[in-house]
């Protein structure tokens, strides 16, 4: 499977948190809440679709593979790692840590973010 861009990567985060809220995600869900445009979204989708990592039904809804959940999730905890990790531990402010976390967590390598991991579990 290619290596899909940071954008793939958000977008699989966006609907696996959206789909933890509401159960059913569409593609105007995302579009409202990323604020992009409905084609732009539509043709990432589309490329998300594939890729392998989601299907969409005749309704409209995003369903994701198990390859695709599995990346959602993947990033979706690098994000929630880093997060604290920056706000617990270096005390950096909420908003801030949410916006770098979302820079870093496509860019840090395997060994580094499990070394940031154990480090963040053993600080609390």
């Amino acid at each position: 499977m290619a290596k899909i861009r940071e954008s793939g990567e958000d977008y699989l985060e966006t609907i696996l948190v959206l789909h933890n809220k509401s159960g059913y995600v569409r593609s105007i869900d995302v579009a409202n809440e990323t604020g992009f445009s409905k084609p732009s979204i539509s043709r990432a989708m589309g490329i998300l679709k594939e890729e392998g990592l989601i299907t969409i039904d005749k309704g409209g809804q995003l369903i994701f593979t198990d390859e695709g959940r599995r990346r959602a999730e993947s990033v979706y905890e690098r994000h929630i790692v880093i997060t604290d990790f920056l706000e617990q531990v270096l005390g950096v402010s909420h908003d801030n840590a949410e916006r770098d976390a979302c820079k870093i967590e496509h860019d840090l390598s395997d060994e580094t973010y499990e070394k940031l991991k154990s480090f963040a579990k053993n600080h609390k």
